[in-house]
């Protein structure tokens, strides 16, 4: 499995960062729905108009475009006052799923991590997404939770239009 930087400048990558969001979002895990015309058309500008945005595209030997996808923002840990990384969307296409691609790109962001000193990956999944959730158990992710009296941490979302 062959990673690559996401270049935003490069048509190939945009058409790349468009499919997949594209396929995931019509699956279970991503809604069921299509993405807008208008939202895939902004997306590139706005991903490179944003400094601590980082992506990631997997190849496969013998496979003529990409098949996977990591889009990342730089954060803030303000517990530790060091820099973390959100992995905001992890898409690999149907056909190779469960074959490394996943696990490559996380490596990728992993590695992308360290050398900004960031204290941890974080990212979100809905929790039907067994196989997803396996994928993050077994590349070290953790349910987050600071005292397990409390609880373990929630994800809520507020829509402004």
């Amino acid at each position: 499995m062959k990673i690559v930087r996401l270049d935003l400048q490069n048509s190939l990558h945009v058409q790349a960062l468009r499919g997949l969001l594209m396929e995931y979002a019509l699956t279970p895990e991503g809604g069921g729905e299509p993405l807008s015309t208008e939202a895939l058309e902004r997306l590139p500008g706005q991903l490179a108009s944003r400094p601590h945005y980082a992506g990631w595209l997997a190849c496969a030997p013998g496979e003529a475009g990409f098949i996977g996808l990591l889009n990342a923002f730089e954060g803030l840990s303000t517990f530790r006052a060091r820099p973390l990384l959100n992995l905001h969307d992890i898409v690999v296409t149907a056909a190779w799923r469960g074959r490394g691609a996943g696990r490559a790109l996380i490596g990728a962001a992993q590695a992308y991590a360290k050398s900004r000193d960031c204290c941890k990956l974080t990212l979100e999944v809905l929790e039907g997404n067994t196989r997803a959730i396996g994928l993050y158990r077994s590349a070290g992710f953790d349910p987050y939770e600071l005292d397990p009296a409390m609880g373990r941490a929630m994800f809520f979302e507020k829509w402004l239009d």
